[in-house]
């Protein structure tokens, strides 16, 4: 990234005019990452193949095993609760940065309630849904039928949670099958489509803001699912500029140069109109803090 765009982002950050996407990077030294997670399944279910880093797979295997998708989410979302919370007031933590700034929608694919309490911490009030991306789910009626729901504001911002919450593990996106019904439903909730999967608020979220995606990688599949699936669904998410916050790939070969590997991942996501910081969202967060300067 390059001044211009940090110029820009830091202006929409603190206008309003931003919409972050929080993954699974966000929550780092709370919870488990995406890999650790699945490998811990992985030995706990006795996963018999080598990809036992691909949460998705291992879950889906689970699921073949024991016959019932509601059993291993709930093995999931209890491995994640024995995590322990962040602390929101360090200065490189991603939710207490992010609650500081006047933004009105938050969307998160992790499960947890991190983005809710630093809100709360700072004194907002905000109002929490979960994407109903499967008919067993209800869609928060009464809450988008409400002024919060239909015009959330920075001091009550609203937290929507594309891929479940902790609270119900049968809402949340985990397995291979998961996906693949994440993805129908979104498809359902493009241009005149089934305005439950994405009302209007989260839609105007999407498509009038630039969105700033915290905690994921581009070889990660839910990044890839999630992105490449709002892409094709919804019209105008690409009309903004866009920012990722994307660890360096890890590379197996020696011989291949690691800043070779970024042009090439740059220039892919060029045509998407997203800017990628190459680090850690503690990097970022750090970044960032020192661009903004000291408290006023």
């Amino acid at each position: 990234m390059g001044e211009a765009e940090w110029e820009r982002l830091l202006d929409q950050l603190e206008s309003g005019d931003c919409t972050p996407f929080l993954g699974s990077g966000a929550c780092v030294g709370a919870l488990p990452t995406g890999v650790a997670l699945s490998r811990e399944m992985a030995r706990r279910w006795e996963y018999p193949f080598d990809d036992d880093h691909d949460l998705p797979r291992v879950t889906q295997y689970a699921v073949m095993k024991y016959g019932d998708p509601l059993y291993v989410k709930k093995q999931v979302c209890a491995e994640l609760k024995s995590g322990r919370e962040p602390d929101y007031l360090h200065p490189l933590e991603p939710h207490g940065l992010l609650a500081e700034f006047p933004l009105s929608v938050y969307l998160t694919t992790n499960y947890d309630n991190f983005i809710a309490r630093s809100l709360r911490g700072v004194g907002k009030n905000p109002n929490t849904a979960v994407c109903p991306w499967n008919e067993d789910l209800e869609y928060a009626e009464e809450l988008f039928e409400s002024e919060d729901g239909w015009n959330p504001r920075a001091g009550a911002p609203l937290i929507y949670h594309l891929h479940g919450s902790l609270r119900d593990p049968a809402s949340v996106v985990l397995t291979e099958d998961d996906y693949l019904e994440f993805l129908t439903s979104l498809a359902a909730g493009g241009v005149e489509g089934d305005k439950r999967i994405l009302p209007p608020s989260i839609r105007a979220a999407l498509t009038t803001r630039s969105l700033l995606f915290v905690g994921y990688s581009l070889r990660d599949w839910t990044f890839r699912v999630l992105f490449h699936g709002l892409l094709k669904t919804v019209c105008g998410v690409n009309r903004r500029r866009h920012v990722s916050v994307q660890l360096t790939p890890s590379l197996v070969s020696a011989k291949t140069d690691v800043r070779e590997v970024r042009r090439w991942l740059d220039r892919y996501y060029e045509s998407s109109q997203i800017s990628i910081f190459w680090g850690t969202a503690e990097e970022f967060c750090g970044e960032l803090r020192r661009r903004m300067g000291p408290p006023s």
